[in-house]
């Protein structure tokens, strides 16, 4: 199959791009560098060096031409950023993901899987949240990707674009970013662990997160391209298990330090039995055993 991944530098993007090209598919990365890295492409991809923002549709009408699937996973992730600069923020999230389903509209391309998040939901009322939950998103970042998914539904009601929208609790794993402000929490203590520092804690270290390895993930993406069965609705991507900050601390031999203050959900568990259901997928990864065999390796 002939695969274009947006974001295919990145976190997320670049280990579903290692699967695809290990399955023999034909990969294009379309990626600006501005989160991703060269040396998480994988060399027997195609790499092409496009900012989405700025890119023309004819050219991305031709670049698309004769693709089969297209994985949207390009976004600027950064919640701090789109609070201070909305604008921009909304240019990389919002206006990159409908200029990519233009041109999957024009190229009929088979379907696009988009990589949603979990941020949606905001305070969540229900837990385990499931797809069905409240939207009220806390940052513009949040609002931007729920913008996406709703461009998704819309294509596929009016132009019968098939597409398959995964909203991503926290993902962790092999390239996960340690920079920014907004970095995964688990990046930041296995960096401070392995520079023999403090565990910095945000709030109280009592808020709860629900994390899913990347790996899980890839897989959650590769059985969205693969299902036949026409999905009209978001699905969750999560563990369905959570653990307080705390408890992640605690894995670590470290001094812990508090002070930090930030808006942010108390809770966050995902309800994942309609990806269990339609997907036929389940999550295989455990966060304290994967900490624990991280840290045992150091």
């Amino acid at each position: 199959m002939k695969i274009i991944v947006t974001g295919g530098a990145g976190f997320i993007g670049s280990n579903l791009v290692d699967k695809l090209v290990n399955s023999n598919h034909d990969v294009t990365i379309l990626d600006n560098l501005s989160t991703g890295t060269k040396e998480n492409i994988n060399p027997k991809a195609k790499f092409m060096f496009k900012d989405l923002k700025f890119i023309l549709q004819a050219e991305l009408d031709y670049i698309t031409k004769e693709t089969d699937y297209i994985f949207l996973c390009a976004a600027l992730p950064n919640v701090q950023y789109s609070v201070e600069k909305p604008y921009e923020s909304n240019k990389s999230n919002v206006d990159t993901t409908l200029k990519t389903l233009i041109a999957a509209k024009n190229n009929n391309i088979k379907k696009v899987i988009y990589s949603g998040s979990s941020s949606c939901y905001g305070d969540a009322s229900i837990f385990p949240t499931n797809e069905e939950n409240n939207i009220q998103p806390y940052s513009p970042y949040a609002l931007q990707k729920y913008i996406g998914e709703e461009y998704c539904r819309l294509y596929s009601k009016i132009y019968d674009l098939d597409s398959v929208v995964l909203r991503y609790f926290n993902v962790y794993g092999p390239r996960m970013t340690n920079k920014g402000a907004y970095r995964s929490v688990l990046s930041v203590f296995l960096e401070a662990n392995q520079n023999k520092q403090k565990l910095n804690i945000v709030n109280d270290g009592k808020q709860k997160r629900d994390f899913v390895h990347v790996d899980d993930v890839v897989e959650a993406n590769i059985m969205a391209m693969k299902t036949k069965t026409k999905i009209e609705s978001p699905i969750n991507i999560g563990c369905g298990k959570n653990y307080s900050v705390n408890e992640i601390a605690n894995l670590f031999n470290a001094e812990k330090t508090y002070g930090e203050k930030r808006i942010e959900p108390q809770l966050t568990l995902a309800d994942i039995s309609k990806a269990r259901n339609i997907l036929k997928w389940k999550p295989t990864v455990n966060v304290k055993e994967w900490i624990t065999k991280e840290i045992g390796e150091d």
